[in-house]
């Protein structure tokens, strides 16, 4: 569960410093996807467009306050998952665009949210997913919780207290008077964010493996007894 911040309760400087850090982001991402295979897949497309839309109808799922934030789950663990990181950014870019058409998004701060919705859970993610790759497990249960389960949780453990000290530096956004039980309540976004997140990644492991850029099928679901022949 993350917090959405209105350009109202930002500072200029932020908004500034937020796009200069987005913006290389994505053209970092578009020239790392493989556009070739985009184009010529049309699987690989609806799996793009899929996500996006999922992404997008989960972001509207949100309670806004009058103190200019909004809370909704963040989703972007299963979408790096899903589409690889590349493709994740790009899809969350798009996700921002719809919120904006509908008015549920500043435009000018689109690059602080997109930075801390977008741009942090797919670096948070991405490590993990790296250090599980890494240790090349056989087991596909530590893929769904080192790399679903684990990183959705770390991703609101840290992207919340990151979004609130932006708040607290920028000195426009009046903190609530719960802030010295932040930790207690940290720990119940934790939970519904990394069993969505989970959830979803348990079901493709189960029923699409395919669908998943990060999951290994060879390692993964091969035959038990052929580690016995070894």
């Amino acid at each position: 569960m993350f917090q959405v911040i209105s350009a109202q309760v930002l500072s200029t400087t932020s908004l500034a410093v937020g796009w200069l850090g987005y913006v290389p982001l994505l053209v970092w991402a578009a020239s790392r996807t493989r556009w070739v295979e985009l184009v010529t897949d049309r699987r690989r497309q609806h799996l793009l467009f899929g996500t996006v839309f999922c992404l997008f109808a989960l972001w509207l799922v949100r309670r806004d306050f009058d103190t200019g934030v909004s809370y909704h789950f963040i989703g972007m663990t299963a979408v790096t998952l899903l589409l690889d990181w590349p493709l994740a950014v790009l899809g969350g870019f798009l996700a921002q665009l719809g919120l904006l058409a509908l008015g549920r998004q500043d435009l000018a701060a689109i690059g602080v949210n997109g930075l801390l919705l977008v741009g942090l859970p797919v670096l948070i993610t991405e490590v993990c997913a790296i250090l599980v790759e890494r240790a090349q497990p056989r087991n596909l249960f530590v893929y769904i919780f080192c790399s679903g389960f684990f990183p959705a949780a770390l991703t609101v453990l840290i992207c919340v207290p990151v979004a609130l000290g932006v708040l607290w530096l920028d000195g426009r956004f009046a903190m609530p008077e719960w802030l010295s039980d932040f930790i207690g309540y940290l720990w119940l976004m934790m939970f519904p964010e990394a069993f969505i997140n989970g959830m979803v990644i348990s079901a493709l492991v189960v029923f699409c493996p395919e669908w998943l850029e990060t999951f290994n099928r060879t390692r993964y679901l091969q035959a038990p007894w052929k580690d016995d022949e070894r």
